[in-house]
């Protein structure tokens, strides 16, 4: 579907790229650097080296160790990682250095081409207060608010109560929701701007802060737009990205459903205007918040290609990246502005690592099976491949998955297929959750807002207790593996001479366990028993007991036949000890603890302290002796660009600190002990 306008182009002066990004994006970048007959180069840091994008690259150069600091950020190690393979080029992706004018200029300095805009329109807007003043100036329509210079708290307390409540509260430099606040009443202005300065410091290294009024419930949609080195500019239509938690998308789609013609056309207008203000080439995106009534405003413009940037070219049947590619070599647009069209519908979902049951905290972990879904018409761009680990340095979105339709429902029901058909296992992902999204009917009806989620899903990614048959799956996965793992007992499969004898086994899964027998019945398939919590087998209550009438393992699924006689698939995964569904109530994991000897209690109230995930301890709060309170910050530990406060789970006195800042913890690591009251 891409590039199918695409006219006879010059030869690419660009022979060598180097790719300063890694996971998906890398890939997606190489993948057309490829096809245009461009050699790629891949950095990676000593944690990546397996990555896929390193795999997929023709040269690769490590630039240091794991965190993102000392490799993907480090502007000298990425230029003589350039200078090293001899690439030209210099495509920066997103994130990381991507928004970065210095590292433009740094390029540029090296006679490296670098694939982006110029660095004067990274830097102008790259800062929220003075890009929005120059879009005033290019009579781009803004949000009411406040952008001036002084930033003393009195001044912005009395323009806060100028502008009205409720009123949002931003990092002048900031970005992804961070140093942004929302203040409904006039008493929390003073406190909500101390938290924004001191997070925007943290963050981006300044405390500027700009105000604007609340849009109450508005959609988030942004335009599309590209320039070229000779002075023109077009957009390839919008996107709506309205679903978000957090301020971090979740979904987005094109084109808007909210979106006509005509106004299409007017903020198109507008985002053109807003990039020829600032002299702008190369990829772009600028970003409006549409109110109930039409009436649209900027919000900001990003310098790179988005991450959402695929639903664009599944509906303009464009490639975006070899427009940048394009740009870069000095060629005019590919296109005229009269003949871009949008056709279809296509909507993307962001899969990431992370458990909603968790309020969604990222998650670490090897991935035991990864299977993409087959259908046409979607396309997944992802960075992981199975038996691949996901590490607690980087962001935790791990794939992107983009279903294309001729309108926009069986767009939305090839995406529910595709969520369906795809299988993660090993760790918590967010693919239920983001079912519950696309199937709402809020969203099916195209009338969600930035507040959908806070609105309709606040509980949202909550799993159902495990139920009795995803125990007997389990127990039917370990049994048949068994069976397997003996030569020639297949054939001799429910067999005996005697009276038949029950397999039993014992499972853990989400802070519960059940006991689970399995029997071969002759002629009448196999006969399960489920009884959950109890201590011991020979305490158990009566158990719930289920047939099926068939059971096999083939090629990492679980067939068989329920009592109704339907022949139903259970994708599975095995780890050591512990075996990985794919089920309707999500990923389940269940530790065979049948051999396993009694452990110790260290739970909730045990004061014994643990990491809940990979991650680096950036502080340690307390010393050995303090006495602490249930609910105390006693270490923090940083993963996957997050803080996680680890608290004391009971009153009394640190006992021990096994940890200190600056070192790694592993998931489950004991980080502190305390001795109760």
């Amino acid at each position: 579907q891409l590039s199918k306008c695409l006219l006879i182009m010059a030869p690419m002066a660009i022979r060598k790229v180097l790719v300063a990004n890694r996971g998906e994006i890398a890939c997606r970048v190489m993948r057309t650097a490829k096809r245009l007959g461009i050699r790629t180069v891949a950095v990676y840091s000593q944690a990546d080296v397996c990555a896929p994008h390193v795999a997929q690259a023709d040269e690769a150069v490590c630039i240091g160790p794991a965190p993102v600091g000392e490799s993907y950020l480090k502007v000298e190690a990425i230029l003589a990682a350039a200078k090293a393979s001899g690439a030209d080029a210099v495509h920066p992706g997103y994130g990381f250095l991507s928004e970065n004018a210095g590292f433009a200029q740094a390029c540029a300095a090296a006679h490296l081409n670098f694939i982006g805009p110029p660095a004067a329109a990274i830097d102008l807007m790259g800062n929220k207060r003075g890009a929005k003043i120059a879009m005033i100036k290019a009579g781009v329509p803004c949000v009411p608010g406040y952008e001036g210079d002084d930033q003393s708290d009195a001044t912005l307390i009395a323009e806060a109560k100028k502008i009205g409540m409720p009123v949002m509260i931003k990092a002048a430099a900031g970005g992804g929701g961070r140093g942004m606040r929302l203040v409904a009443d006039e008493a929390d202005l003073a406190g909500a701007m101390q938290s924004a300065r001191s997070e925007a410091k943290n963050a981006f290294g300044s405390d500027e802060l700009i105000l604007e009024k609340a849009i109450v419930q508005p959609r988030h949609v942004e335009i599309q737009v590209f320039g070229d080195k000779h002075g023109n500019v077009i957009h390839l239509g919008e996107r709506d990205c309205s679903v978000q938690r957090r301020h971090q998308k979740v979904i987005e789609e094109s084109p808007s459903p909210a979106v006509d013609a005509k106004l299409r056309a007017q903020m198109g207008e507008a985002a053109v205007n807003a990039a020829k203000a600032c002299g702008y080439y190369g990829a772009g995106t600028c970003e409006f918040i549409l109110d109930q009534s039409g009436h649209f405003y900027f919000l900001e413009m990003n310098t790179r290609l988005q991450v959402e940037h695929p639903v664009t070219e599944m509906v303009t049947g464009q490639d975006l990246v070899e427009w940048q590619f394009r740009v870069a070599n000095g060629e005019p647009l590919p296109l005229g502005q009269s003949a871009i069209s949008l056709t279809g519908h296509a909507i993307e979902a962001r899969l990431y690592a992370e458990d909603p049951a968790q309020n969604f905290m990222p998650q670490t972990g090897k991935i035991v099976r990864w299977q993409l879904p087959l259908a046409g018409d979607i396309r997944v761009d992802a960075g992981i491949v199975e038996g691949g680990d996901i590490s607690p340095f980087y962001d935790p979105m791990i794939a992107k998955l983009i279903a294309y339709g001729p309108t926009r429902d069986i767009a939305r029901q090839k995406l529910m297929a595709a969520l369906d058909d795809t299988v993660i296992l090993g760790l918590n992902t967010n693919k239920t959750f983001l079912k519950q999204i696309v199937a709402h009917a809020v969203f099916a009806k195209g009338e969600a807002t930035t507040a959908f989620i806070a609105e309709h899903l606040q509980g949202g990614g909550q799993t159902p207790p495990v139920a009795t048959t995803e125990w007997a799956l389990a127990a039917m996965v370990a049994y048949l593996r068994s069976v397997h793992a003996r030569p020639g007992a297949d054939a001799m499969l429910g067999w005996r001479n005697a009276s038949p004898v029950d397999a039993l086994y014992k499972f853990g899964s989400e802070s519960t366990h059940a006991w689970v027998t399995v029997g071969m019945r002759h002629g009448q398939g196999f006969e399960l028993g489920v009884a959950v919590g109890a201590p011991t087998f020979l305490e158990c209550a009566v158990p719930e007991t289920m047939t099926f009438a068939q059971a096999r393992l083939t090629a990492g699924e679980l067939v068989y036949t329920d009592v109704g006689g339907v022949v139903r698939r259970c994708r599975y995964g095995v780890l050591g000890e512990t075996i990985y569904l794919d089920v309707a109530g999500g990923n389940r994991a269940f530790v065979d603890l049948t051999q396993a000897p009694p452990a110790k209690a260290d739970g909730a109230g045990s004061g014994v302290l643990k990491a809940p995930l990979d991650g680096a301890v950036i502080a340690v709060k307390a010393e050995v002796g303090d006495q602490v309170k249930k609910g105390q910050v006693l270490i923090v530990v940083e993963a996957m660009k997050m803080e996680h406060q680890i608290k004391a789970d009971i009153d009394g006195k640190v006992k021990a600190l096994f940890v200190k800042p600056g070192v790694q913890a592993k998931t489950r690591q004991i980080l502190a002990e305390i001795e109760g009251d």
